[in-house]
Parts: structure tokens; C-alpha cells; sequence
């Protein structure tokens, strides 16, 4: 088994339907065997340019968990108002 993560960097659009997405989160990721590391809106920039509004870090026991979660229908649904209300650069890397 693989811990994979899940990282996303969020730029808002619409905010009002981004926070739609949000509310209905928390229960659509209870079952999905990960946890949520980090969720962080106002994170410290250390260095070079850093555009987004939001960083959140999740945690699965290997990938196929994640493209699970990522692929079910009920996160597809939400991601709708996500992808509605934000600009998002994600990507899925293997702990070591």
C-alpha cells in the first residue's frame, strides 16, 4: 500500500458557489477512507509567486482510494459548484 495525498490549490471565481461545494463536503468525504490533512485559506507564502486563495492536502491509503473518491458520482455531483466557483490546480503524489 501506497499513502497517496491529494493536493489542491484553489483560486475563488464565485465564492458564493464554492461555499456551496464546501458545505456539502464534510459528508460526501466521510466514506471515502481519507482524511483531510490541511485546509488553509489564508496559508504563509514563503517564497515566489503563489496565486490561489486556498491550499487543501488529503490523505488516502493508496491511489485507488483517491480516484475512487474523486470518481464517484456523488464528488462529481458537488465538484459541479467547485468547479463553478474556483479555478483549481490539483494533483496526486505517492508518500514516501
Amino acid at each position: 500500500m501506497t499513502t497517496t495525498y491529494v493536493v489542491a490549490q484553489i483560486r475563488f471565481t464565485d465564492e458564493p458557489s464554492y461555499r456551496r461545494y464546501q458545505a456539502k463536503f464534510p459528508q460526501v468525504f466521510a466514506n471515502s477512507g481519507g482524511r483531510v490533512l490541511a485546509a488553509d485559506e489564508s496559508p504563509r507564502r514563503l517564497s515566489g509567486d503563489w496565486p490561489f486563495d486556498k491550499l487543501v492536502i488529503m490523505q488516502f491509503p493508496d491511489p485507488g482510494a483517491a480516484d475512487a473518491f474523486l470518481e464517484s458520482e456523488a464528488y462529481r455531483e458537488i465538484s459541479k459548484d467547485r468547479d463553478a466557483g474556483a479555478e483549481t490546480v490539483g494533483v496526486m503524489v505517492r508518500g514516501i
